[in-house]
């Protein structure tokens, strides 16, 4: 990964961490919305929800600055991967998360979500998605 996509990433998110619990809403309703087939996949109460958001943002805060060693953060991703299988993640999902990302880093990033940090963003998810994927299917 070269060092301009790792360095925009990063500091794009952090300009998401103070918004953190409005990322993971929008994150989720754009998730449902893609595919509400999904919807069953997560805690039905609002609270369990909440809980659900601050381990997303949680992951993320922790895939984002492992990118500076992504040697070490592969097999982090590799065990998240296969604890997705239980909870009945398929590889098509991967998409649809991407998708919601992307859209829930548009939302909340506004202007400072420019098309150099859209790519970056794209590609960091295509890599650790293609991880997650290969190590879990």
């Amino acid at each position: 990964m070269e060092a301009t996509t790792v360095t925009l990433v990063q500091e794009s998110f952090e300009k998401v961490k103070p918004i953190a619990p409005q990322a993971a809403e929008i994150f989720y309703s754009k998730l449902f919305e893609l595919d509400p087939n999904l919807k069953p996949l997560f805690p039905s109460s609002e609270e369990a929800m909440k809980t659900q958001g601050n381990k997303l943002m949680t992951m993320l805060a922790a895939a984002v600055a492992g990118l500076s060693n992504i040697d070490a953060l592969v097999p982090v991703l590799q065990d998240l991967a296969k604890r997705h299988v239980d909870y009945k993640v398929e590889p098509s999902h991967y998409d649809t998360v991407g998708a919601a990302l992307l859209g829930t880093l548009e939302e909340g990033l506004g202007e400072a979500f420019t098309p150099e940090v859209k790519t970056a963003w794209a590609d960091v998810y295509g890599v650790m998605s293609s991880v997650m994927i290969e190590a879990a299917y």
